[in-house]
């Protein structure tokens, strides 16, 4: 999240992490919601730029860190199954 404080950035991680959660139907709690929303975005910026798109402004990086955050919860399940087998 690029060009934001860290309270900006906390913030939109909260909020992104938190939608992923609900999308998801994942039970996490609020400091784990700012961990994969944070994460999310940098999962997400990365994946966006490997295909030349960028999302600016506050909701264009939201979208982006709630898409990065699911593709994290994703993975975290698939890792998970894959261990429980």
């Amino acid at each position: 999240m690029e060009g934001y404080g860290w309270i900006m950035t906390i913030v939109i991680g909260g909020l992104a992490g938190w939608i992923a959660e609900k999308v998801m139907k994942f039970d996490t709690g609020l400091i784990m919601n700012i961990v994969m929303g944070v994460a999310g975005a940098l999962v997400g910026n990365f994946l966006l730029s490997l295909i030349g798109i960028g999302l600016g402004g506050l909701l264009g990086n939201l979208i982006v860190a709630v898409l990065g955050a699911c593709i994290l919860i994703y993975l975290y399940r698939a890792i998970q199954s894959r261990n429980a087998a």
